[in-house]
């Protein structure tokens, strides 16, 4: 360990010794773990990188979602699973559709080509 481990070591313990993370949010509960088995190992470090900068939104989240569900119908063997996950399939659909209307994006051919493309490596 070099001398700034150390140091950073000994503080971290005497804080903790004299109660100073008693008082944070969420002290003594579970962390709420987060299921990042649909993104590639090589990519987790970067989604949450950008999750935690505030750039992966709830259009992005959808559409991971949609991809699960989808594949979950794919291998679906039981007739009454496969219809509950075609209902909730059409409900991330109707949502996705209600933030992409609310999205401020740009009319422009341009844009409207670069989304399709996009679109179309989710699928």
């Amino acid at each position: 360990m070099d001398f700034s481990q150390i140091v950073s070591e000994d503080k971290i313990r005497r804080a903790y010794e004299n109660g100073e993370f008693d008082n944070l949010p969420g002290y003594g509960k579970k962390l709420k773990h987060e299921d990042l088995s649909a993104i590639p190992q090589e990519l987790r470090m970067a989604y949450k990188i950008m999750k935690n900068a505030g750039v992966i939104n709830e259009e992005t989240e959808l559409r991971k979602e949609l991809l699960t569900i989808e594949d979950l119908i794919d291998k679906c063997h039981d007739d009454e699973q496969r219809v509950l996950l075609n209902e909730k399939l059409t409900q991330k659909k109707i949502r996705l559709n209600q933030v992409m209307k609310n999205r401020k994006g740009s009319n422009s051919s341009i844009f409207k080509n670069y989304e399709t493309k996009v679109n179309d490596k989710f699928r």
